[in-house]
C-alpha cells in the first residue's frame, strides 16, 4: 500500500479547524498533541510502552488529564506519568506563551478602549470569552516577568557568529500612531547552536540607538564575537566600529545581489545574478576574485554603476571565505534573522497597532522565546568537525580583515 505525507502549514491547518463543524480536526489535533506527549514520554523513559531495555532510565504511572485552551476550543489531554522523575513536555509552555501574549495584548486594546470591532471580534474568536481588567493585568505581569528574564539574562561569551537586524511595528506614542524599529540579535556557537540572544524596541535606526543595542549584547557577556553579518545600514556599520571594532563584518551577500541588480538593466540580470552565485561559491578567494573580474569587464558597458558597486565592496561580500567551507553558506546572509522577523511579523499582523512599547515587547518577546526554544531543541547547523578544528587559524585572518575595515570605517 502506498504511503502518503501531508505537510500543512499553522494556517492551513488553523484554517481546516475554522470550517471543522463536526468536530474531526479538533479530534485529530487531540490525538496527535497526545502521540506527542507519549513520544516524549518514551524518549525520556528510554524505552517504550512495556518494553525492556537497559536503558530505560524510570517507568511509567499512568496519565493524568490537562485541558488545554486553543483558538478552536478545548481540548483533553492525556500527560504521562514517571514513578521516580517528573515527566516533562514543551506542549503546554510553547503553545501557551505565545498564545497567552497574543489573547493578552488583544484583550488590554479591549480593556483600555482603543480597539475596534474586528479586534473583539477576533479576541473573542480566541479566547471564547471576555476577559476583566484585573485578569488581563495579572497575565501581563506574568508574561512581562517571563520576557523580561529572557530579554536581559546573562549570555555565554563563546558566540563567534552574530547576525543583527530591525523590523518594524506601528505602536500608539501620545495619541499618534508611530512606527518604532524592533533590534533583534541571533548567534551561533561554533558547534552550530543558534540563540536569540537580544532584542529591544527604539524609536529608529539610528547610528546611537545601534550602538546602544550592541553595547548591551556586550555588557551582558557577548565578548568573543569573531564576526557580525547585516545588510549595510550605516548605524549597524557605525556600531561594529565602536563596540566590536576587533570584530569584521559579513555583508549580506543576498541583500548586496538585489543592490547589484536593482543598478542592472532588467535583459541581464537573471544572467549576472547566475555569475554573483558563482562567485559566492567559489572556492577560495582568489577564485571569487577572478569571477568578480570576469563579471566586472562582461557587464561594465552595459551595467557600470552596477560593476562599479562590485568593484567597490568585493572584500566586505567575500569577509565570510575566511571561513571554513561548511561554515560560509550559514554565515554569509542575514537572512535566518530574516525570517524570524518574518514571523514575528505574521504573528502580530491580527493586532496592527500596539498600544504601547510594553505590549510591542510582550507579544514579540514571547514569540521570540518560543523561536528560541525551537532552535534549542531542533536546529544544530550541520558543521563538519575537521572544520570545526580549522576555527582558530580563521580568527587570525578575521582579526586582519577587521583592522583593514576599521580603517575604511573611520575614513568613511
Amino acid at each position: 500500500m502506498a504511503q502518503l505525507n501531508i505537510t500543512l502549514n499553522q494556517e492551513e491547518i488553523l484554517q481546516l479547524l475554522s470550517d471543522d463543524r463536526d468536530g474531526a480536526f479538533k479530534t485529530l489535533l487531540q490525538d496527535s498533541l497526545n502521540s506527542i506527549l507519549q513520544a516524549e514520554s518514551s524518549a525520556q523513559l528510554g524505552a517504550e510502552k512495556y518494553e525492556r531495555t537497559e536503558e530505560r532510565t524510570d517507568s511509567r504511572n499512568g496519565t493524568r488529564t490537562r485541558m488545554l485552551k486553543t483558538r478552536i476550543g478545548t481540548l483533553e489531554l492525556a500527560v504521562p506519568r514517571h514513578r521516580n522523575v517528573p515527566f516533562k513536555t514543551l506542549v503546554f509552555d510553547n503553545y501557551r506563551r505565545s498564545e497567552a501574549a497574543l489573547v493578552a495584548s488583544m484583550a488590554e486594546m479591549v480593556v483600555n478602549g482603543v480597539s475596534s470591532r474586528k479586534v473583539t471580534k477576533v479576541m473573542e474568536t480566541l479566547c471564547g470569552t471576555s476577559y476583566s481588567k484585573s485578569t488581563v493585568s495579572e497575565v501581563c505581569k506574568e508574561l512581562d516577568a517571563q520576557v523580561d528574564e529572557f530579554r536581559n539574562r546573562p549570555l555565554d561569551p563563546i558566540y563567534p557568529f552574530l547576525e543583527v537586524d530591525a523590523t518594524y511595528f506601528k505602536v500608539r506614542e501620545n495619541h499618534r500612531i508611530v512606527s518604532k524599529a524592533l533590534m533583534v540579535a541571533l548567534a551561533t556557537n561554533d558547534s552550530g547552536k543558534r540563540e536569540v540572544v537580544g532584542f529591544d524596541l527604539y524609536d529608529n535606526e539610528s547610528k546611537e540607538t545601534w550602538r546602544s543595542f550592541m553595547q548591551s549584547l556586550k555588557d551582558r557577556g557577548l565578548t568573543s564575537v569573531r564576526m557580525i553579518t547585516s545588510d549595510d545600514h550605516d548605524g549597524i556599520l557605525y556600531a561594529i566600529s565602536k563596540v566590536y571594532s576587533d570584530v569584521p563584518w559579513q555583508r549580506c551577500q543576498t541583500h548586496f545581489s538585489r543592490n547589484i541588480l536593482d543598478k542592472t538593466p532588467a535583459s541581464y540580470k537573471k544572467a549576472l545574478g547566475a555569475r554573483l552565485l558563482d562567485m559566492y561559491n567559489a572556492e577560495s578567494k582568489n577564485d571569487a576574485m577572478k569571477i568578480r573580474d570576469d563579471i566586472i569587464a562582461e557587464y561594465q558597458d552595459v551595467a557600470s554603476e552596477a560593476t562599479k558597486a562590485l568593484e567597490e565592496d568585493f572584500e566586505d561580500v567575500m569577509t565570510v571565505m575566511a571561513l571554513p567551507e561548511s561554515y560560509r553558506r550559514f554565515h554569509r546572509t542575514s537572512n535566518h534573522i530574516e525570517r524570524l522577523n518574518r514571523e514575528l511579523k505574521r504573528r502580530s499582523t491580527v493586532i496592527g497597532v500596539f498600544l504601547n512599547k510594553d505590549t510591542v515587547l510582550r507579544i514579540v518577546g514571547s514569540v521570540l522565546i518560543e523561536q528560541h526554544n525551537l532552535f534549542d531543541a531542533r536546529n544544530k547547523l550541520p558543521y563538519l568537525r575537521a572544520d570545526a578544528r580549522k576555527l582558530p587559524e580563521c580568527y587570525s585572518e578575521l582579526r586582519k580583515i577587521a583592522f583593514e575595515q576599521q580603517k575604511l570605517f573611520a575614513a568613511a
